[in-house]
């Protein structure tokens, strides 16, 4: 509990020192990477290898979810006015064929990467097959007493999330060829582009992903990271001219007002990013995700001086028209 409470008393003077001025907060980010090897770096910085194992990372996001429940409330207290959110990164994972034990894993490799996280923050209990999981695969998540009130007490006004692509998983395809995600690596779809990483476009999937959190939760959505991963380059005039970054968004966004035709109660969209920073999924510069260009490079030149890229230009003309002109 020590390490919640550290969080709670950071929490306190944020709910405190904005109060009336930031409305709408997110506990933690991405939370559901815990459940992927490459969630260690959410384990309060990088976890031994040895210690890299699903028990500790579940555990982890066990203390993370009975410490954002308790943030729920405090923030709640403190200011009624508050809207509080959980984030997951969506992990959108399509059968791989239509064989009925890749559809059903695709089921539940949601139900393991989305919804376990996501039904605590919400609904305020694991599901049942959580413990399923945890069974099966031998790991014993230490749960006070305590931890099933304060997760009941303490669920999220909104859902967000991070979407940057889809994958395709199968129990029947052994073998098949692999491509990276955010955190993820799963086969390969035949029906999409991807990015310089290898990462797969697919703006029909965040409509389908918006339509399958609202069917589950029926609470509000806000999308707070979108956006394209990209080697950017100064030409002779000056500029950085990102029609690849202008086109993924556009996409998106297309699919985004698409959804909300469908239903979604959808209330914001922030996409990643503002300016060019290290890429958190392979530590380098080169990938970048700014709408504004940052010189500075991966073998460490660089001066920090910025410049606008085509996409800031056309990313201030969608928000000045909330998303009509694209």
């Amino acid at each position: 509990m020590i390490l919640i409470d550290f969080y709670l008393r950071f929490a306190k003077v944020l709910f405190e020192r904005y109060k009336g001025r930031v409305k709408y907060w997110l506990t933690f980010n991405e939370i559901n990477m815990l459940t992927e090897p490459f969630g260690a770096v959410f384990c309060a910085g990088m976890l031994d290898e040895a210690d890299n194992n699903e028990e500790t990372r579940y555990q982890a996001m066990h203390h993370q979810l009975v410490a954002s429940a308790l943030a729920v409330r405090m923030a709640h207290e403190i200011d009624p006015e508050n809207k509080l959110g959980c984030m997951l990164a969506y992990h959108n994972g399509y059968p791989y064929t239509c064989h009925p034990k890749d559809v059903f894993f695709a089921q539940q490799y949601g139900q393991i990467h989305n919804s376990i996280a996501g039904d605590v923050h919400v609904r305020g209990a694991y599901p049942g097959f959580a413990y399923r999981y945890f069974a099966e695969h031998d790991m014993h998540i230490e749960m006070l007493p305590e931890d099933t009130q304060i997760l009941r007490n303490g669920t999220v006004d909104f859902v967000s999330i991070s979407y940057y692509s889809s994958n395709c998983v199968s129990l029947t395809q052994e073998g098949a060829e692999t491509t990276q995600g955010n955190g993820t690596v799963n086969i390969k779809n035949p029906y999409l582009k991807a990015s310089d990483w290898g990462w797969q476009i697919d703006a029909l999937g965040l409509r389908y992903v918006l339509n399958q959190i609202y069917d589950r939760y029926q609470i509000p959505i806000m999308i707070v990271e979108n956006g394209l991963g990209a080697v950017d380059e100064i030409t002779e005039d000056g500029r950085i001219h990102d029609d690849y970054r202008i086109d993924y968004m556009r996409q998106h966004i297309e699919e985004m007002k698409e959804a909300v035709c469908d239903g979604v109660d959808l209330i914001g969209y922030t996409c990643w990013g503002c300016t060019d920073v290290v890429s958190a999924s392979t530590g380098e510069v080169k990938k970048r995700y700014g709408l504004i260009f940052v010189d500075k490079y991966d073998d460490g030149t660089g001066d920090m001086s910025r410049k606008r890229k085509d996409s800031f230009y056309w990313y201030k003309k969608v928000i000045e028209s909330n998303g009509e002109i694209l």
